[in-house]
């Protein structure tokens, strides 16, 4: 952001944006208590410290905020210094999520990364000195030409440095990037499920818990925020491009918001932050609800289908289940549903199950 846009006048959009959409967390007079937040998106570790303490401050002003909430912000390891982490550290931030992806030289290179190995080691020794609540460092696996041993050497570096919480996830191929136009050579299905099945007993040996499909955390430093989402909770979208998700607790609907992506945009006055939005359809609820839930490894009870989507049991098509299920992707019982181990492999197919 800094050198890209003007700082102070983008944070002040940020608020006011902020302060626009706090309408759709009032009821009844009152403020929603927030309780987790999540800075991301672009490179919020290039904010300068003084930059940061405005942004919190005015967070802080505008809306409730829990005295234990969990405050989160993603860094790149080319951009981290130790000033600054204990700048960001004093300004509220007590979590910090280390975008690494890689500690080789050469997929880095391949990803397009702006940092090296060394770089990404001293970024997670300055969170590790600074004594935060948490943090989380960032890996990718499946990358172009890459073998079990790399991408387990990858997982053994963050194990080594006692990161308490390890976000593993496998490369996807997204539209309008490098990768997209000029596909690499990845490792084929079976080569993957490998890494995968080797990481995951290596974190397990190290005292890793896998409770969300791509992330794995020592006791008591799960990612707050990203459970919220994975349960299907409540989030607002604050900034350039954010996504969010709001229930009308008077009427049940659920409304999904999404600002205007481009900057320049974004900090036009004369137009709204909010570049469209739309109340989720009753047919799309379980669809929705199920995409996000499955992806943890926690079972799930029935009793919040109906919480939070405001349905009964009963208008879930129940050939769909009996398909999961009859497949071997998703067992049940009384109360709850829980995604098989082979669930967790062909997450996909059991997720179209409900399209």
């Amino acid at each position: 952001m800094k050198g890209q846009i003007p700082e102070n006048e983008y944070i002040a959009h940020v608020l006011d944006d902020l302060s626009a959409d706090l309408k759709l967390i009032t009821h009844k007079g009152e403020l929603r208590q927030v309780s987790t937040i999540f800075i991301g998106g672009g490179t919020p570790s290039l904010l300068s410290i003084e930059g940061m303490q405005r942004l919190m401050d005015g967070i802080a002003k505008r809306i409730p905020l829990a005295k234990d909430a969990e405050v989160t912000m993603e860094a790149n390891p080319g951009t981290v210094e130790a000033e600054r982490f204990l700048g960001f550290k004093q300004a509220g931030i007590n979590r910090i999520s280390i975008g690494v992806q890689s500690f080789q030289t050469e997929h880095l290179k391949k990803l397009g990364r702006i940092h090296d190995d060394a770089q990404a080691k001293n970024a997670i020794d300055y969170a590790n000195a600074l004594g935060l609540r948490s943090f989380n460092t960032d890996l990718m696996h499946g990358l172009p030409e890459q073998s079990i041993q790399n991408a387990l050497d990858d997982v053994r570096q963050s194990i080594h440095q006692d990161a308490p919480h390890i976000s593993w996830y496998q490369l996807t191929i997204e539209p309008n990037t490098l990768f997209y136009s000029k596909p690499p050579v990845l490792p084929d299905d079976d080569l993957l499920w490998d890494i995968q099945l080797q990481g995951q007993a290596l974190l397990r040996q190290h005292g890793y818990e896998q409770y969300e499909i791509s992330a794995y955390a020592k006791p008591g430093h799960q990612c707050q925020h990203n459970l919220n989402y994975w349960r299907f909770g409540d989030y607002l979208g604050i900034g350039c491009g954010a996504h969010g998700k709001i229930t009308n607790l008077e009427t049940g609907q659920i409304t999904r918001t999404e600002k205007v992506k481009h900057p320049k945009g974004y900090m036009d006055l004369a137009k709204p932050y909010l570049y469209k939005h739309h109340t989720v359809d009753t047919t799309d609820l379980a669809f929705e609800f199920f995409m996000n839930r499955f992806r943890l490894v926690e079972p799930c009870p029935k009793h919040d289908f109906e919480i939070l989507c405001g349905r009964a049991l009963s208008t879930i098509e129940q050939t769909q289940l009996a398909i999961a299920m009859d497949k071997n992707l998703l067992s049940e019982d009384k109360y709850s549903w829980q995604v098989t181990e082979h669930g967790k492999r062909y997450l996909n197919t059991l997720l179209e199950a409900f399209v």
